[in-house]
C-alpha cells in the first residue's frame, strides 16, 4: 500500500468516524431537548397517603417505571390525563406504576368525588406541597406550581421526562405519544436485563 493511499485509507476513516460522532452526538441533544427542563435527575423520595391513609413510598417502586401525576381536581386536563393514566394501567398492568398527587385546596371529599366521577383505579395522594416543590423545582422567585404535570420515573429511579400540558404535547397527555414512550422505555429496560 502506498504512502498517499494510506494516509486516504486513514483520512476516511477520521471521516466516518467523525460523522458517526456527530449523529451520535445530534440523538443525545435530541434526547435531551425532548426531555423536559425538570428531567435528567433523580426522583425526589417521598412517602404520602392514599384516600385510606395508606403509605406510598416512592422507593416501594423502584424496578418499576412510574408515572407521577401533579394534578389538582377542578382542572380539566388533570381529568384527561387521569383517563389516559387509567389506560395505561389497563395496557401495561404491574409493568408501570401509577401516582397521581393532589395539594391543597384539594381535600379528602374533593378526591373521593374526582375519584368517583372519573373510575379512578390508582392512587391519588396527599401532599402539603413539598413533594410537588422538590419536583417542580419551586422557588421563592419561582413559586408556581402548573398542573397538570406528568414525570416519567425510570425504572433506576431517574425522571427521564416530564410533561406540563401544552398544546404542543397534547399527545402525552391523551395517550397516544404516552404509549410510544412508555413502549420505548420498556423496551430499553427489557434489553439491559438481558445483558
Amino acid at each position: 500500500m502506498t504512502a498517499a493511499r494510506t494516509r486516504r485509507s486513514a483520512g476516511l476513516c477520521y471521516s466516518v468516524g467523525m460523522r458517526r460522532w456527530r449523529w451520535l452526538a445530534f440523538g443525545l441533544a435530541v434526547q435531551l431537548w425532548a426531555a423536559g427542563e425538570l428531567s435528567n435527575r433523580r426522583a425526589p423520595g417521598f412517602s404520602l397517603p392514599d384516600i385510606e391513609l395508606r403509605q406510598h413510598d416512592l422507593a416501594d417502586y423502584r424496578g418499576r417505571i412510574v408515572l407521577l401525576d401533579i394534578m389538582r381536581t377542578e382542572c380539566p386536563h388533570c381529568q384527561t390525563l387521569s383517563r389516559t393514566l387509567e389506560k395505561v394501567k389497563q395496557r401495561y398492568g404491574d409493568k408501570v406504576a401509577i401516582l397521581s398527587i393532589v395539594n391543597p385546596p384539594d381535600n379528602v371529599d374533593m378526591v373521593r368525588a374526582y375519584i368517583r366521577q372519573n373510575k379512578i383505579t390508582t392512587p391519588i395522594l396527599f401532599d402539603c406541597g413539598q413533594v410537588a416543590a422538590s419536583y417542580m423545582k419551586a422557588t421563592p422567585q419561582r413559586p408556581s406550581v402548573n398542573v397538570p404535570h406528568l414525570f416519567i420515573i425510570d425504572a433506576n429511579g431517574w425522571i427521564v421526562n416530564d410533561y406540563a400540558y401544552t398544546p404542543q404535547n397534547r399527545a402525552i397527555f391523551e395517550g397516544r405519544a404516552l404509549f410510544d414512550e412508555l413502549d420505548r422505555l420498556l423496551k430499553a429496560q427489557s434489553a439491559s436485563g438481558k445483558k
